[in-house]
């Protein structure tokens, strides 16, 4: 809980993504794949043990969880100056998988964008570009090879910008009722 918070916010500075919100789907396909040795991520790895996180019902009810929790409304934004160029790198090298508005995929396990923190994004794409993240689509890897450092950054600011629908927000104040007693960060270190 201390990693991704009570809410499942992650962190604004992307040391740990917004998991709230996402598709069910892909946290499964996720965590399935930190489990088997797919995706590297050796803090996750301890957490998805069947030890300790059970089944692949354990492992579905987690996900229903996680995926109705409201997003935060201020996740970490990449630079303005960028999202005109961003959002025309994105329609033509993005929208068709992950979406015109980055809703994602439920059905193929493409992930929702939509309110991810930047820095989240810039680490996982340079994770995707070099292979370390090995999950990774391979069509996706292809793909961003191809870009430079000023277009990654252009269309991940542009992804930042995205915002979930009103009904996937968290309301002003909200807390997670489930851990009511958990300390949170100051806003601007979530």
């Amino acid at each position: 809980m201390s990693c991704h918070g009570p809410e499942g916010w992650g962190r604004e500075d992307g040391t740990y993504p917004q998991i709230a919100g996402q598709l069910a789907s892909v946290i499964i396909k996720q965590l399935a794949d930190i489990r088997v040795g797919n995706r590297a991520n050796p803090i996750m790895r301890a957490f998805t043990s069947p030890r300790v996180l059970g089944g692949a019902q354990e492992i579905a009810d987690v996900a229903a969880y996680v995926a109705s929790l409201p997003m935060t409304p201020h996740n970490g934004r990449g630079p303005e100056h960028l999202l005109p160029e961003g959002q025309a790198i994105y329609a033509e090298q993005c929208a068709d998988c992950h979406g015109k508005h980055g809703e994602g995929d439920a059905e193929d396990h493409i992930p929702r964008l939509q309110g991810q923190h930047f820095n989240y994004l810039k680490r996982q794409f340079d994770h995707i570009r070099t292979g370390k993240r090995r999950n990774a689509d391979r069509k996706m890897a292809r793909q961003i090879r191809a870009f430079s450092r000023h277009d990654e950054n252009a269309v991940l600011s542009h992804v930042s910008h995205l915002r979930p629908p009103a009904e996937k927000l968290a309301r002003p104040g909200w807390i997670n009722p489930d851990f009511p007693h958990v300390a949170r960060p100051a806003p601007g270190n979530r």
